[in-house]
């Protein structure tokens, strides 16, 4: 219970910067009154509940779940199951990513207003479904990327720096219209369910691995799953354009 008042709390103190811009620019730059202020604070009220509700379960959950799932597969010593799992794991996440669905549907329709592919709801669902499974697999090349890098020590600035040189040059080659869906990919897909699973496989990997830091080797997956995404988005545009 105190946890729970305590994680209130903090969203809360969270939303204090959000709430004092939103009232300095209605009342001091606009000089409107609030909106309904009871169901404004009441709202408030929801979103820190919520916020609270899900760090909690992160906590209880998912960061657990992931950082042991970790280590029964570094002490099994099977690097296929390992890397098998990453890619499973960046994969199904990002499939069910709600920031990307809702991003691949509004792409979808733009696409089709703009005359890139046809207007039915079929045409639509299939250019939405194509771009998710896309992102998906890209997350999931990221991750088995990423558990190598951990594994093999490889310099990760090195390998990032690589993939953006990657990205500008895909960019020069690719349809304008994908460029900036690419772009956004790389953003969406590292939201509210992907990042906690992911963040928990590298930390609990590089603890149970000797020889590695958890602090250096454990973080850095979601550069791989942030870039990953603008790469292969950009040659699905090139392969579909």
């Amino acid at each position: 219970m105190g946890g729970s008042i305590r994680a209130l709390g903090a969203a809360l103190r969270d939303l204090v910067p959000i709430v004092a811009v939103v009232a300095f620019f209605q009342l001091v730059v606009l000089r409107q009154p609030l909106p309904d202020l009871g169901r404004l604070l009441g709202g408030t009220l929801l979103v820190a509940a919520g916020l609270a509700l899900f760090v909690r379960g992160l906590e209880i959950g998912l960061f657990p779940l992931g950082e042991s799932m970790a280590y029964a597969f570094a002490r099994r010593g099977g690097l296929g199951a390992l890397l098998a799992f990453a890619f499973c794991l960046g994969f199904g996440t990002t499939v069910a990513e709600p920031a990307l669905i809702a991003i691949a549907g509004e792409a979808a329709k733009v696409a089709a207003a703009e005359g890139h592919i046809e207007g039915s709801a079929q045409a639509q669902a299939r250019y939405a479904l194509g771009l998710r499974l896309t992102v998906a697999l890209s997350v999931g090349v990221a991750l088995v990327l990423g558990v190598l890098r951990i594994l093999r020590g490889w310099p990760i600035h090195r390998m990032i720096a690589a993939g953006y040189v990657l990205v500008v040059v895909m960019t020069a080659f690719a349809p304008p219209e994908i460029i900036g869906i690419a772009y956004d990919s790389g953003g969406v897909t590292t939201s509210t369910i992907t990042v906690p699973l992911v963040t928990a496989l590298g930390v609990g990997l590089a603890s149970s691995i000797r020889g590695r830091n958890a602090l250096v080797d454990g973080f850095g997956l979601i550069a791989f799953a942030s870039l990953t995404p603008m790469i292969f988005v950009m040659g699905y545009g090139m392969l579909v354009g």
